[in-house]
This record gives structure tokens, C-alpha cells and sequence, in this order.
């Protein structure tokens, strides 16, 4: 009867009790014990010291987490990282004018002197990581609330994180794993001194635009360079003449043997955020609300950006990396949807629960234990259901809609320090200098019509898809004094305000007044919004999210004592980890093969020079033309990209792909459309991660763009890693087992 019932769970769940080599996101603390023995027969050379180390020179010593949401690595003894474009973009949109447009022209430093800063860019490598579980839980009780037992965890983890940190310039912070039933401490060290030194222009590093993007076959060599810079003592620091380029504790060789079909790989990186334990009443709230909601108020706000891009080239410049940004998962979210419903993950989320009640009630125990877990769920996803599309809205239209409204809600600082009984004169100049130059940076990549349009039509479509009785009476009674023309609003909004220059911002700056701030309507309107939400939806949505993480902390606990021989990872949380795979093609429907990696063909055959997303440089249609790869072409041919099977999602751009001796093979830079859904649900068949090929990196730094002193100073790789048999064996077995 036991037999029978664990290959019900088997089939009903849809895993297998080894898990499959090629999912998950491991902390590489854990390496050695979950998954060492599985990456040696891979084709894994390194041993776990290698890959994660505390004492010693590993792996882990070469990747940064770059700016706010991508990886790096270093490739030089000379400090010099290398990301993906589109995690650079905006650094080079940022140094992009009329009359030096690195964007559509790329930029190359000739010198370390020609490399240039970038104010507020920092990258951050992992020291070490430390389990705490123990310390945090023996201390908690079933009897807290919710609100009690998050107030202790944070009282607890700023103990740990304050007595680790000391008095060093190290970083310390304790973050929760599995909804708060594992804690580990995260040391890191930060440095600040980044500097641009080259990217390809557009027509290459971001080759296919949107168009391509999440797609495969693709033909973008997404790649920028950058170099770190320390003290003289090799410590971070701000920005200064006298930094000297980092000589890292390890960087990566970069190998220009080339992939083929079967290569063992692994990522090191920092996945942003998954949700592989998401309920089914999760999945249901993003296809019935979310979803669709993001995509339509997004398919809006590219469109009023586009229709001015194209108008102007300066527009074009300021408003590049915005665009980037709300097209990349505009187009995600639309994905996600069709994937999530073509791979029927709503039935198998639903009966991976059934399974799961079935379980609890098997055992008093159980039912005293989880009894409530799926009850719990249900009901807090019942409350945050009603309230989504007013909250996506909250999200797309106010805080991250017109600008104009988020930069007036900035001034908040400066009003409540002027309306102190004794106002700090030292304290308000501080802030006054801020916005000042917050002020700059602003304007210099803002254009006044594009965000009046901008904020006509996005108020327009929260008023009329919000429900009344979610609105808050500021919007209404705009859309009452209008007659329902918002465009109107906006005009009056923009004639008056003060924040739609940086002369007028300036001008108020230095003589400030809280009675100039109250009455300005894009103030008004940031505060008005707001303020509702914050008063009337936000108090619903933390009881909702109370008792959902009460939920699923049981439920995912509950998930690893039903099946306590598989090996579980944690949802990515944009710490370090590690995933493992091999370099594979792949069907993605009937009749339809795709091989596992593109040519410089591929590129040509794409060209449209009526289309800006496909335009190629002549200078690459004539290295091509005369075959000149260097030694970076195979046989007479310039691989551009390659597919593997590793499981990643945001946050990963500008990862590693490495072979099993730890070297530079390409740079994962995006996923494949047939599995969208994979932040939600890992689909071994179809799920594919696609990597720029290092050597068509090399090839344009070297012979396209002539910055061979770059190349210079990486350490090339020209073997192949050695395979033994039982490696090849294993490789043939997983290569079948994904064609089934």
C-alpha cells in the first residue's frame, strides 16, 4: 500500500524523489554536501574549496553582484568586470549625449585614463556565508503574531549583523530562506569606485531589441565592460584620481575552446526573485489580474515614449534605458501568461495541494500541526484579490508613472524639515544640496512633453478601470472639475507646477517654502493618490500578507517533511548561488528542433536597415564577409550564441557560464519564450537559459572594435576540459532523457 501510494505522489506531483541535476538555485555553502557528487559526473574538475571558499582563493571570489539587479565577473588580475549591455545600459545611456552617442556608436576606453566614472555604480563580492537559523528560531514562539514574530527576527538579525560588522568597512546582513524557516548571515564587501571602459554599439549589444528579446534563436552580443578600482591599499572607496585598479583574490580564465552539445556548466550569479512554492491561488491572482494589468497600463506608457523617441534623437538618448526597463517585463508578464496556461501549472499547483491535504490528514499529528495551511492561503489570497488591480495600479500609474509625480513626492523631506518648530539650518541645507543635485540628474534625462502625455493617459486608465469604491476622492473629483478629460489636468498641472524644470526647481530651492510645495498640483496629486492607498488599501494587504506568510512557512515546512528524501532549494532572493547543467538544443513543439547555438549568419540574415533593432555595422558585415574571426571563429564559422539548461531567472544577467575547470565560456543573458513560467515552475524539457558566446565577445573587442589591450590582459584558455567516460556516459543519458 506504501508503494502504491508514493508513485501516486510521484505522478500527481510530477517530480522524481533524485532531483534533477539541472534545476535549482544552491547557496554554494552547500555545494559539497547537495550536490558535489551529481556535478562531478557532470564533468564537474573543481572541488567544492574551488567553487566556495572561505579562506582560500574560489570561485566565488571573481562574481559581484553589479549595480542593483545583475551579476559581473572579473576576468583580469587587473580589476576588469565584464556584465551583460543591458545591465551597463544605463551607465552608458548615462554618459550618451548628441554629440557622443556611446549608445548607438558603443565607446571604447584607449587607457585606464579614458575610463570613466560613474557616480552611485558599486559592485559587491560575497565574503562569506554563515547558517543562523538557530540563533533566530530558538528565540521565536507559535504564540507570536505575526507582527511580533517579524519585529523579533529583525531585533535578533541586527544583533548578529551588528556584531559581525564591528568596526570594518564590511557589509553584514541576515536574510530569511524557505518564508522564514531558515536565516543565513551574508558578509559582503562593496566597492564604489566603477568605472565604463567599453561596450559594443547598440546594433550589437542589443541586437533584436524587443523584438528578440526572450527569444531563440538570438543574435545579440550582450556584453559591456567595466573595472574596478580600490584604494592603494586595495580597500573601496569613493572615487578619486589616486584609486588604483583592484587586484582581485580570483578572476576568471577565459576559455576559447568553445561548447558543444553535452558540456558539463554551471552559473554563479544573483537571481532576483522566484516563486517555486507559489500556490495555486497565486498563479490563479496573476493570470485573472496581474498579469494582464501590468502589461496594459505598460503597453501604454511604451507607446507615448516610443511615438517621441522616434521623433527626436535627443529623446531617443534620455529616454533609452526608461524604455528598456518597462519593455523588458512588459513583454515578461505576457510570456508568463501563455506559459503558465500552456503548461497547465494552475491543475498541477492544484493537485500538488490536493496531495498535500491528503497527507495532513493521514496523521493527528499533521492535521494539529498544518491543518490550516491551504485555509489560511486560500483566505489571504481571497483578501489581496480584491485589492490587485488597485495596487497594480498604485505601482504603475503613481510611483512609477508620470515622473513628474514621483520627483514632486521627493520634496516630502524638505516640507517636514521646514515644518519643524526649530528647523535645522545645517540639516535643511544638507537636504536643499540634494535635491539640487538630484535636480540635475533628473532633467538631464527628462523631457517635460513626453511625461505630460504620459500622465493624461495614465490617470485616464486608473480612472476607468479602478473600481469607484477603490478610488480615491482625489481622482475623482479631478476627473468631476475635467469633465473626465485628464488631458486637461495635465496641461494645467504642467503650465503650473514648479517641478517641471530644473530652473523652476532651483529657483524654489533656494528660497523654499512649504506653501509653494502644498499648493503645487503635482504635489497634490503624488500625496492625494497616496495617501488614500496607504490609508485605506495598505492596512488590508499587511493583514493579507500576515496571514499569507503564516501560510506558507507551514506549507513549504510541511512540503519538505511529506518528502524528506528530495533535495529542496530556496527561492532565489538575489544572494549568491549555483546552478549546474549542460549546454543542450531543444523542441519546443511539434516538428520544430532548435540547435543550441547561432552564427554570425544568423546576424545578416536579420539585417533590416528600415528597422533600427536590426541594423548592422558595416564594419562587422565586412569582417564577415571575409571571414576574419581570428582565432575565435570555428572552422571558418563566428558562433555568436549557446543554449544550456540552467535555471535562472532576473538578476542572473551578465552571470557566468563556466565549464567544469572554472573558466569563461559565455555571459547568460536571457530565457527562452516556451518557458516563461519558469520563475513560478521549472520545466526541465523546454526551460533554456541563452548565453553570448565569450568568443564572439572576443572577436568584437578584439577585431571589431580594435581594443585588444583588453584582450591582453585576460588569461586565454585554447583547451578543452578533459572528459572521462563515465562523464560522456552521463551526458548521452541526460541529453536522451530531454528530447523525451
Amino acid at each position: 500500500m506504501k508503494k502504491i501510494f508514493f508513485a501516486f505522489v510521484i505522478l500527481i506531483v510530477g517530480f522524481q524523489p533524485q532531483t534533477q541535476a539541472d534545476e535549482g538555485m544552491w547557496l554554494p555553502i552547500f555545494i559539497e554536501r547537495l550536490n558535489y557528487t551529481d556535478m562531478q559526473k557532470m564533468g564537474l574538475h573543481l572541488t567544492p574549496e574551488e567553487i566556495y571558499s572561505v579562506n582560500n582563493s574560489s570561485l566565488k571570489d571573481a562574481i559581484v553582484q553589479f549595480g542593483r539587479g545583475c551579476t559581473a565577473e572579473v576576468i583580469s588580475d587587473q580589476g576588469l568586470l565584464i556584465t551583460n549591455h543591458h545591465c551597463g545600459y544605463g551607465i552608458i545611456q548615462a554618459h550618451s549625449s548628441i554629440e557622443h552617442n556611446y549608445l548607438k556608436d558603443g565607446f571604447w576606453a584607449q587607457s585606464m585614463d579614458e575610463e570613466l566614472p560613474n557616480e552611485r555604480l558599486t559592485v559587491t563580492f560575497l565574503v562569506r556565508i554563515e547558517d543562523v537559523t538557530s540563533k533566530i528560531l530558538s528565540q521565536l514562539t507559535g504564540s507570536m503574531t505575526e507582527e511580533e514574530r517579524s519585529s523579533k527576527v529583525k531585533t535578533i538579525a541586527e544583533e548578529i549583523e551588528k556584531e559581525v560588522k564591528g568596526d570594518t568597512h564590511f557589509n553584514a546582513s541576515v536574510r530569511s530562506f524557505f518564508e522564514g524557516n531558515e536565516y543565513y548571515l551574508f558578509i559582503t564587501e562593496t566597492y564604489r569606485d566603477v568605472r565604463f571602459v567599453g561596450a559594443p554599439p547598440s546594433s550589437i549589444g542589443k541586437f533584436g531589441a524587443d523584438t528578440d528579446n526572450w527569444m531563440w534563436p538570438r543574435h545579440t552580443g550582450d556584453f559591456s565592460i567595466f573595472r574596478i578600482y580600490a584604494d592603494k591599499e586595495g580597500k573601496p572607496a569613493g572615487y578619486s584620481k589616486d584609486n588604483v585598479p583592484l587586484k582581485p583574490k580570483h578572476h576568471l580564465p577565459v576559455s576559447i575552446a568553445g561548447v558543444q552539445k553535452g558540456d558539463f556548466a554551471m552559473i554563479m550569479g544573483y537571481p532576483g526573485a522566484t516563486e517555486r512554492y507559489l500556490t495555486s491561488y497565486g498563479v490563479k491572482m496573476a493570470l485573472d489580474i496581474h498579469n494582464q494589468t501590468v502589461v496594459d497600463i505598460r503597453d501604454k506608457k511604451l507607446e507615448i515614449m516610443m511615438e517621441d523617441m522616434k521623433s527626436d534623437d535627443a529623446i531617443r538618448i534620455k529616454y533609452a534605458s526608461k524604455y528598456a526597463r518597462i519593455s523588458n517585463y512588459w513583454k515578461y508578464f505576457i510570456g508568463q501568461s501563455k506559459g503558465l496556461k500552456r503548461l497547465n501549472v494552475y491543475d498541477k499547483k492544484v493537485a500538488q495541494e490536493n496531495e498535500f491535504a491528503m497527507w495532513i490528514q493521514a496523521s493527528p499529528e499533521r492535521i494539529e500541526k498544518y491543518g490550516k495551511v491551504l485555509e489560511n492561503i486560500a483566505s489571504a489570497y481571497k483578501q489581496l484579490s480584491e485589492n490587485e488591480l488597485v495596487s497594480v495600479y498604485q505601482t504603475e500609474v503613481v510611483r512609477q508613472g508620470s515622473e513628474i509625480l514621483g520627483f514632486a513626492g521627493e520634496f516630502s523631506n524638505l516640507k517636514a524639515e521646514l515644518l519643524e518648530k526649530e528647523v535645522n539650518k545645517e540639516k535643511t541645507d544638507k537636504i536643499i544640496a540634494q535635491m539640487k543635485e538630484r535636480s540635475a540628474a533628473y532633467f538631464k534625462d527628462y523631457n517635460a512633453p513626453t511625461d505630460k502625455k504620459m500622465l493624461a493617459a495614465t490617470l485616464d486608465m486608473y480612472y476607468r478601470n479602478v473600481p469607484a469604491n477603490q478610488q480615491p476622492d482625489y481622482i475623482k473629483s479631478i476627473a468631476l472639475k475635467y469633465k473626465g478629460d485628464f488631458s486637461k489636468f495635465a496641461d494645467k498641472v504642467f503650465e503650473t507646477s514648479l517641478f517641471v524644470s530644473r530652473q523652476k526647481v532651483d529657483e524654489f530651492l533656494n528660497h523654499p517654502s512649504v506653501k509653494l510645495i502644498d499648493k503645487d498640483l503635482a504635489y497634490q496629486t503624488i500625496k492625494g493618490m497616496s495617501n488614500y492607498y496607504n490609508e485605506i488599501i495598505q492596512p488590508k494587504l499587511t493583514a493579507a500578507y500576515d496571514l499569507l506568510d503564516v501560510g506558507n512557512r507551514a506549507f513549504i515546512a510541511g512540503l519538505r517533511e511529506m518528502y524528506p528524501d528530495k533535495k529542496f532549494y530556496p527561492d532565489a532572493n538575489s544572494t549568491m548561488r549555483l546552478t549546474y547543467g549542460q549546454v543542450l538544443d531543444y523542441y519546443p513543439a511539434d516538428a520544430i528542433h532548435y540547435e543550441y547555438f547561432t552564427t554570425l549568419k544568423g546576424v545578416m540574415e536579420k539585417e533590416d536597415p528600415d528597422n533600427w533593432e536590426f541594423v548592422v555595422p558595416d564594419k562587422l558585415k565586412d569582417l564577415y564577409e571575409k571571414k576574419d574571426f581570428g582565432r575565435y571563429g570555428e572552422n571558418g564559422t563566428m558562433k555568436v550564441c549557446f543554449l544550456t539548461n540552467h535555471d535562472i531567472t532576473g538578476g542572473n544577467s551578465g552571470s557566468p557560464v563556466m565549464n567544469g575547470d572554472g573558466e569563461l565560456l559565455g555571459l547568460a543573458f536571457d530565457g527562452n519564450w516556451e518557458a516563461m513560467s519558469g520563475d513560478i515552475a521549472y520545466e526541465p524539457e523546454l526551460q533554456r537559459t541563452i548565453n553570448v558566446d565569450i568568443r564572439y565577445v572576443l572577436f568584437i573587442i578584439d577585431k571589431f572594435a580594435g581594443a585588444t589591450r583588453l584582450i591582453d590582459e585576460m588569461t586565454i584558455v585554447t583547451k578543452r576540459p578533459t572528459t572521462d567516460k563515465e562523464s560522456i556516459e552521463k551526458s548521452k543519458i541526460q541529453e536522451a532523457a530531454s528530447v523525451q
